[in-house]
This record gives C-alpha cells, structure tokens and sequence, in this order.
C-alpha cells in the first residue's frame, strides 16, 4: 500500500534548513515504498531517478511522488529498479562505506523538470569544502508528517573525505549540538558541489547521526560518492534506453 506524505512546511532538513521548491529543487523525488519506507532521489534524466540502494531493497514495490502534479500530487510508476551489484546493506547500517546506488526508471518521464548534472566532480574533495544536500525528508525526527517538502543545508566536508565516503557537518554546531542534517526520508538525496559554472551530483545520502555521533539527526551526514560508481550509472542509463544529458 502506497501513501503520499504531506507537504505540510516546519523546520528543516533538520536544524531549520530552507525550503527549496523552486529552480534545481524541482529535481528532487520522493520515492516511497510498498512496505512503507520513504527517500528522496534526484532526476538525472527526465526518466531517470538516482538514489541510495538502501532505498529499495529486493522484495517491495516502489513509486514516485510527484509534487509537481496538479490539482494534488500524484504517485508515479517505475519501469525498473538497478542497486549497485557492488552494495552491501550490512555497511550502510555500520555507516561504512559502499556502494550505496541505484537507479530507478520512471514508466513515464517527467517532462520540464530540470536535472542535476552527473558530469565528474573535480577532485580531489578537501575539508572545510562546501555542498549543498537538497532532501525531502522529515525536519522531526519520528514525524512522517514533517516530510514531503524540498529542502536545502549548506554544509561542509569534514576531515574525512574521499572517494568510499564523505562526512558532512553544519559549520555553525560542527556535530557538538543539534544542526542542519540528513534524517529520515533524506537517504537518497542529491549532495550537489558548484565547480566553476556547473552545479554537479557529488554524491547521495546514506546515512546521518546525532550530536557527537549519537543516533538521530542533527549530527553528520554520511554520502556515498558517485566518483566510483559513475561508470555503472551511464553503462546503465544506456541500458534503460535513458539518455544522460
């Protein structure tokens, strides 16, 4: 059984991060599960949506929200869904690096939506850099209700970037209190880097922390890199018959 979350506005990504409905924001998806889970993913196509494997996982049924639609949002079909053969659920769970990407084909594409650009970041990523992470999870932490909204955090790599993984912390509380973050429903979002005129996919969400790595939100925010994995998602888009622009 499918539900739309409500778009109802609060707080933030978590820790009171903007609203973003307008311009790239519209490349963000939220994707929503048969067994009740939710995340966000990016358009990369116009028929095209990449996420976070751990996102749909075997076994389920999976949609699009589209927010987009009028007069009320609509769920959208997928044609077919791809996970990195390389995943492991396992070192997600562990907040360990993997290959934490899919794929997912739309029956239908989504005309007049703009796309975020996979061109190859360039590199290598420091600290102290800044990215930009656009989700539609929930600003409470345990409310499904407080998703379903597009927002967007700036924050910064800490000193652990690379290319199995990058850790992301708001600047103003740097993991010691509550701040911007992923949470819940983020997975799967686009963290996005400006490189000289483009604004490029670095990476997706994978998981987040509390405060001094406590459980929750708030904390830091775990990404997978698509540095690596760039080669699987053209040799797939071509698969699909999806054109990457």
């Amino acid at each position: 059984m499918f539900a739309i979350l409500s778009a109802a506005p609060a707080h933030a990504l978590v820790g009171g991060a903007a609203p973003q409905p307008d311009g790239i924001g519209r490349a963000v998806v939220t994707v929503v599960g048969s067994r009740g889970n939710f995340c966000s993913g990016a358009l990369i196509a116009p028929d095209l949506v990449l996420t976070a494997a751990h996102c749909v996982p075997l076994g389920a049924d999976y949609k699009i929200v589209d927010y987009d639609a009028k007069p009320q949002p609509q769920l959208r079909d997928l044609r077919r869904v791809a996970l990195h053969p390389q995943y492991d659920a396992r070192g997600i769970a562990a907040h360990r690096a993997s290959a934490d990407i899919a794929l997912l084909q739309l029956a239908a594409p989504l005309r007049g939506r703009p796309v975020v650009s996979t061109a190859a970041p360039l590199e290598p990523i420091a600290p102290g850099q800044e990215f930009l992470v656009l989700g539609a999870g929930v600003t409470v932490r345990g409310d499904g209700s407080s998703g379903g909204k597009v927002r967007a955090a700036a924050l910064i790599s800490t000193s652990q970037p690379g290319r199995l993984q990058i850790r992301l912390v708001d600047p103003a509380t740097n993991n010691h209190r509550p701040g911007l973050g992923a949470c819940t429903g983020d997975s799967g979002a686009p963290v996005l880097q400006q490189q000289g005129a483009d604004l490029r996919v670095v990476g997706v969400v994978s998981w987040s922390t509390g405060p001094g790595n406590s459980a929750g939100c708030g904390g830091l925010t775990g990404v997978t890199p698509l540095t690596l994995y760039r080669d699987w998602i053209v040799r797939t888009a071509r698969s699909f018959g999806a054109a990457l622009p």
